[in-house]
């Protein structure tokens, strides 16, 4: 991430983190924000809202507003995403989300981590996998953000802080083939 986007995610999330905390809506902001990240991840359409410099910021507001409302997004939360599209900034969304997160966790004494997994987890796999990085992290007090990528095809990718752990099978057929091509 440069610097200049770096900065303004920064701001942006403290903005919204300082407001949340005021009005004592802080969970409810990070669940709001959680789940509009999941939604992202497995929206091309979405995706595409969001990261399109083709569709007009007064579009990207209304769709964003459509969507929050349909989700039963909190106030603050609406609000928020609609001063970033308002302003431009609607692509950076999925990162102001990933600081915030990462700030509550912080302010919270908790271990941020990211789960990517090929199909979504029932609830004892995701304690599981909680249990698990719990461990490696040697830390009870775990942030885990799920997210779905079919592309994995199976297997999971798991970042606690700077560390990743890819088991997937999509990055094993990418080594296999980096290795037979190597042979050949």
């Amino acid at each position: 991430m440069s610097s200049s986007l770096a900065g303004f995610t920064g701001r942006y999330a403290t903005a919204l983190f300082e407001l949340a905390e005021e009005n004592g809506r802080i969970d409810a902001v990070a669940q709001d924000l959680s789940s509009l990240a999941e939604i992202m991840s497995e929206s091309e359409d979405l995706s595409r809202l969001v990261s399109s410099p083709a569709i007009s910021r007064d579009s990207q507001s209304k769709a964003m507003a459509a969507v929050l409302d349909k989700a039963g997004a909190d106030d603050l939360v609406k609000k928020f995403i609609g001063v970033v599209a308002g302003n431009g900034r609607l692509f950076a969304l999925p990162a102001i989300i990933e600081r915030f997160m990462a700030d509550l966790a912080a302010r919270r004494g908790e271990v941020s981590a990211e789960v990517v997994s090929a199909v979504s987890l029932d609830g004892k796999l995701e304690n599981e996998v909680r249990s698990a990085i719990a461990k490696v992290a040697g830390s009870d007090k775990i942030s885990l953000s799920m997210r779905v990528d079919p592309s994995l095809i199976g297997g999971l990718v798991v970042r606690v802080g700077s560390r990743m752990i890819d088991t997937s099978i999509k990055t094993k057929l990418n080594r296999l083939e980096m290795t037979m091509k190597g042979v050949g």
